[in-house]
């Protein structure tokens, strides 16, 4: 279990955070729908680790996790999110969180799995750090480490998600998705290419993990609201 001495309280004040700073607003509602589709989706079979990724850079991947992560903690679920993108890694900046310790630090036995977490203003909600950034970012991604630290999260937690790079760009994605049991797909609208899109869901389908669909992201509505939904890529 994480321990307690190792807990530290941080302020969920950024912008990004809207489940947590405006939980009545649309787009908060938006992805409390999309975690009840999770759930759906997991009726056959428990999906506990999840993937998030995009085609591209900007596509609100980074948002979309820390939101989901959030709703799901709402929920009283025991919820990690870890920040797997160990080239750009922001969910420190999200949750403003320091970063000397993190996933990479675990995987290299730096640090204890329990040692590198960090609780959030949500006593559900827990946030593993990237940590220092590593020269072989796909290696550590899918080492024997990796999977154990898996293991041992899932002993702890109800729902793990895992912020990965742009499928598109690196292999990271795929290298997770292979030890994931779910995969979400966020898709920028008005800026994610068709042919990209269609290509990263290739990409995904191509591996063991299970493709729960995508989200669409900055859906602009007739009364300028944003819309955040969830929908399955044809």
């Amino acid at each position: 279990m994480v321990r307690k001495k190792r807990r530290q309280i941080f302020n969920l004040q950024s912008r990004s955070l809207v489940s947590m700073n405006n939980p009545k607003s649309m787009i908060a509602e938006q992805y409390r729908t999309i975690r009840t589709n999770i759930e759906f989706a997991s009726i056959d079979c428990e999906i506990k680790t999840i993937v998030i990724t995009s085609a591209e850079p900007g596509d609100g991947k980074s948002t979309t996790a820390a939101n989901l992560a959030i709703v799901f903690a709402q929920q009283g679920k025991r919820v990690l999110l870890i920040d797997s993108d160990l080239r750009k890694p922001t969910a420190h900046y999200t949750f403003k969180v320091d970063n000397k310790v993190g996933l990479t630090n675990v995987l290299t036995k730096q640090y204890a799995f329990s040692e590198a977490i960090t609780v959030t203003e949500d006593s559900k909600l827990y946030l593993l750090p990237s940590g220092p950034i590593p020269p072989n970012p796909s290696e550590m991604l899918g080492s024997e480490g990796m999977k154990n630290l898996l293991e041992e999260a899932k002993e702890q937690f109800d729902v793990i998600l895992l912020e990965t790079p742009p499928i598109l760009a690196v292999t990271d994605a795929q290298v997770l998705s292979n030890l994931a049991e779910g995969a979400i797909f966020v898709v920028n609208s008005g800026k994610t290419e068709v042919d990209k899109a269609k290509k990263a869901k290739e990409q995904l389908v191509n591996t063991k993990v299970k493709l729960l669909g995508a989200v669409l992201n900055n859906k602009k509505q007739k009364d300028n609201q944003y819309y955040y939904g969830g929908k399955q890529l044809s």
